[in-house]
């Protein structure tokens, strides 16, 4: 009997998150009434609470303890309350983020407790801390109005910490990551690239000359240079794209791009004649199975997993996941995909794309440059970490141990992925703010009538040249006119 509910299980997680999925991008083909997008975001809801409940029952099934019914009954007393304040708090707020949030948040609880039930736990515990700053952050973004101003703190903050990680920082899988502090250990580098976005963000709206690029420049290589020190080489190259994509939207000249990449491939190649860890990784990329007794064996673990699962998958409880180095956090889509399917990553890699696009949406819409940027830069945070995540998995890029968002164990990462999808629906509420002032002033533009433009003559039949003169006059005080309106 058990056999054959998870097995049904497995196809209607699938089928759920499949039409889950696709709500994502219904979202954004064409213009809906708000009633028809309510009808969306609702149904989006109920597939989100129905996932959580099917992968439950069977975690329940297969553990038969009585507090993972508890942690489950936690969880939803958890997401119903953060969703019906956030809804009441931000009714202008993106539904589509915030669903796509708690979704990615479900999958991950599910995965953590299947895998190991304390984890899930303190994972459990930072997410409910992140969530109570996620109903804070937009009203901050919303009336301080001093953020653009702290450039340079901005630039100290994050070099100090990172110094200290550097100097005092604990050594993980090669790599300078946390430091401890009271017996909890941070990685502070998930915090500081929010900061770092700010930072730049705020030096590129004061101005977009050689010399306050170069300003820029020189602080970002001083964040990405104390990263590739501390070999956390996946955090340097998210700084390093980060910047990029900010530099080029606010100049919007190629050649930095050019340039920037040039120095990336030089970086790179020094890296890996300096460091033996990142020499590890790129023969564990190259062949996997070559090195299998030694580097190559996480990555060979994870291909096995996947290419095991399958495009439907094993079941949850019916692979052996555990077999994977590391599998809660570096590695946690290799056992979402051997236990839940291909199609159910696929659809978990096109819901974090839907995040992606949401996020440039917003980025292209508002109008202020400063939170412009800030909106392309924690996307471009976003989207590119989700990329080195699955990357490194599947093999299609060396491994660079960051952490899928929102889904992977790890407090830090929860916790910043969290703060920045706060600071996006921060944004997206000025935006639409934004908007309703302008449909405010196009009305207030509408109800004002063209004033007539008298011109005197000096004599009852003026010459051609006066004639003319008048014209010109009148077509000036038009313009005049609609200049205003705008």
């Amino acid at each position: 009997m058990e056999h054959i509910i998870t097995e049904l299980s497995k196809y209607l997680l699938i089928i759920f998150f499949a039409i889950y999925t696709f709500q994502c991008f219904h979202v954004f083909k064409g213009r809906k009434t708000q009633e028809h997008m309510d009808v969306i975001y609702g149904r989006q809801t109920f597939l989100m609470f129905l996932i959580h409940l099917v992968g439950n029952i069977l975690i329940i099934m297969n553990e038969k303890e009585l507090k993972y019914i508890v942690f489950y009954l936690a969880q939803l007393a958890l997401m119903i309350v953060f969703l019906v304040l956030y809804t009441k708090i931000y009714k202008k707020a993106s539904r589509l983020v915030v669903n796509n949030m708690c979704m990615l948040m479900i999958i991950g609880f599910i995965m953590l407790t299947r895998l190991e039930f304390e984890s899930a736990l303190r994972q459990f515990e930072i997410a409910v801390i992140g969530l109570v700053l996620t109903l804070l952050v937009p009203l901050l973004i919303h009336r301080i109005k001093f953020f653009k101003k702290l450039t340079w703190v901005y630039a100290g903050v994050g070099i100090v910490l990172l110094g200290a990680v550097k100097v005092l920082g604990t050594t993980s899988y090669g790599a300078q990551l946390a430091i401890n502090i009271g017996g909890i250990s941070l990685q502070p580098s998930e915090f500081i690239k929010i900061i770092f976005v700010m930072f730049v963000a705020s030096m590129l709206y004061e101005s977009t000359e050689f010399k306050q690029v170069v300003k820029a420049t020189v602080v970002a290589i001083i964040h990405v240079g104390i990263l590739v020190l501390s070999t956390d080489l996946g955090a340097a190259l998210i700084f390093f794209v980060a910047y990029l994509a900010m530099l080029y939207v606010a100049t919007r000249k190629p050649k930095y791009i050019g340039a920037g990449l040039g120095v990336g491939v030089l970086a790179a190649l020094i890296s890996y004649k300096l460091f033996a860890h990142v020499r590890n990784r790129v023969i564990a990329w190259q062949d996997p199975l070559a090195s299998y007794s030694g580097s190559g064996y996480q990555v060979s673990q994870s291909l096995f997993a996947i290419g095991t699962g399958g495009w439907l998958g094993l079941g949850l409880y019916n692979g052996m996941p555990e077999s994977i180095p590391v599998v809660k956090q570096d590695f946690i889509f290799a056992a979402i995909s051997e236990e839940l399917g291909g199609v159910f990553a696929l659809c978990l890699v096109l819901v974090c794309a839907s995040c992606f696009l949401m996020f440039l949406n917003i980025a292209m819409q508002i109008k202020d440059q400063f939170y412009k940027l800030i909106a392309l830069g924690l996307g471009t945070v976003y989207g590119f970490q989700v990329f080195l995540t699955i990357g490194g998995v599947t093999k299609c890029i060396p491994s660079t141990g960051v952490t899928l968002p929102l889904v992977s164990y790890g407090g830090s990462s929860l916790l910043s992925t969290l703060i920045i999808f706060a600071i996006i629906q921060g944004l997206y509420i000025l935006r639409q703010d934004e908007g309703a002032l302008h449909e405010v002033k196009k009305k207030k533009a509408g109800r004002k009538k063209p004033q007539d433009v008298r011109i005197e003559s000096e004599s009852e039949q003026p010459t051609t040249r006066k004639t003319t003169e008048s014209k010109k006059r009148k077509r000036k005080g038009f313009e005049t006119q609609f200049e205003d309106l705008d």
